[in-house]
C-alpha cells in the first residue's frame, strides 16, 4: 500500500509540475484574441456576402426589365442563379483561407507540402474538373437555361425528364413532374433534349377498326377543328389530319399532328382529344375499346 501510494504521489507531483511549466495567461490570451479575430472575420464576409447578393440581384433585376423575350428572361434568371453561386464559393474559399491565417495555420507550407498528394488529389479531383468543364460548355453553348423543360439522357443511359431549376457548374438541378428534384453531375450528361427552343406538335392517334368508316371519321374530326381551333391561341397552325395507316403494333388509327406554342402541346393534346371522342361518338361510330394512341 504504501508503495502503490508513493507511486501516485510521485505521478500526481510530475502531472503539477508538467502543468505548470504552460503559460495558461498567454494561451488564454491566445485563444481569445483568435475567437474574437474569427468572430470579426465571419461578420466581415457575412457583411461582404448580403451586400454582393443585393447588388448582383438589383444588377440583373434592372437588366430583366430591359429584355421582355421569354428566351432572355430564361437566360438571366440562368446567369443569375450561376453568379450568386459562383461569388458565394468565392466568399466560402476566401473565409477559410483567412480563418486558417489567423489562427496560425501555415498556409503557405500546406500549399507546399501538397505536391506530395497530388497524385492523388488529382485523381480524386477528375469527376469535380469534369463536371465543371461540362457545366462551363452547357452554360457557354446556352444549351439549357433555367424554366425550361428538358430530358436529360444520362451515361448509363437512364433518363430524366423535368424542368431545370436550377444550372451550376458542378450539378444541374432538373425537377420533375411528380415533384421530385433531380441533382445530376454535369459529367453523367451524355445528352440534353430541350423542349423549349422551337414550336412543338400535339400528337393525337385514334384507333379504328377495320369497318370504320374512314372518310365520316376524318369529317367528323375536321368539323371538331373547324370548330375549336380559334377558342385556343396556343395552336399556331391548322391542324393536319392523317388518314388511315398501321400503328408500330399493328392497330388501325388516323393520326391529327397541331402545332402548339412551347410546352402547349399536352395541354392542346388532352383537349382535342376529348373533343374528338365525343364527336365521334355522336356521330355514332363505333371505336375499339381502347380507342387512344398518346405520343
Amino acid at each position: 500500500m504504501l508503495i502503490a501510494e508513493s507511486v501516485i504521489t510521485k505521478n500526481s507531483s510530475f502531472i503539477q509540475k508538467y502543468l505548470a511549466t504552460f503559460k495558461w495567461d498567454k494561451i488564454l490570451n491566445d485563444f481569445t484574441s483568435a475567437a474574437f479575430s474569427v468572430i470579426v472575420i465571419s461578420i466581415f464576409f457575412i457583411i461582404i456576402s448580403r451586400v454582393g447578393k443585393f447588388f448582383i440581384n438589383k444588377a440583373f433585376k434592372q437588366y430583366a426589365k430591359s429584355n421582355n423575350t421569354n428566351n432572355s428572361a430564361k437566360r438571366i434568371n440562368t446567369l443569375h442563379v450561376v453568379s450568386n453561386n459562383s461569388f458565394q464559393y468565392g466568399l466560402v474559399f476566401f473565409w477559410i483561407y483567412s480563418v486558417l491565417s489567423e489562427v496560425g495555420v501555415p498556409i503557405g507550407t500546406l500549399l507546399a507540402s501538397a505536391s506530395i498528394f497530388s497524385v492523388a488529389i488529382g485523381i480524386g479531383a477528375q469527376g469535380l474538373v469534369t463536371d465543371i468543364v461540362t457545366g462551363f460548355l452547357i452554360l457557354f453553348e446556352k444549351q439549357i437555361d433555367v424554366g425550361e423543360y428538358v430530358t436529360i439522357t444520362m451515361t448509363t443511359g437512364t433518363q430524366i425528364e423535368g424542368t431545370v431549376t436550377g444550372v451550376a457548374l458542378r450539378t444541374t438541378e432538373l425537377t420533375s413532374f411528380t415533384g421530385y428534384v433531380n441533382y445530376i453531375p454535369n459529367r453523367q450528361l451524355a445528352a440534353i433534349t430541350n423542349r423549349n427552343r422551337s414550336e412543338t406538335r400535339a400528337i393525337i392517334q385514334i384507333r379504328i377498326n377495320g369497318n370504320t368508316p374512314v372518310d365520316k371519321t376524318i369529317g367528323v374530326i375536321n368539323k371538331v377543328n373547324a370548330e375549336n381551333v380559334k377558342k385556343y391561341p396556343d395552336i399556331i397552325a391548322a391542324p393536319d389530319v392523317w388518314g388511315a395507316f398501321n400503328t408500330p403494333d399493328g392497330n388501325l388509327a388516323i393520326q391529327v399532328n397541331i402545332e402548339t406554342k412551347n410546352g402547349q402541346q399536352l395541354y392542346i393534346q388532352h383537349q382535342f382529344l376529348g373533343l374528338y371522342l365525343d364527336a365521334i361518338s355522336d356521330a355514332g361510330i363505333e371505336l375499339p375499346k381502347s380507342p387512344v394512341v398518346l405520343n
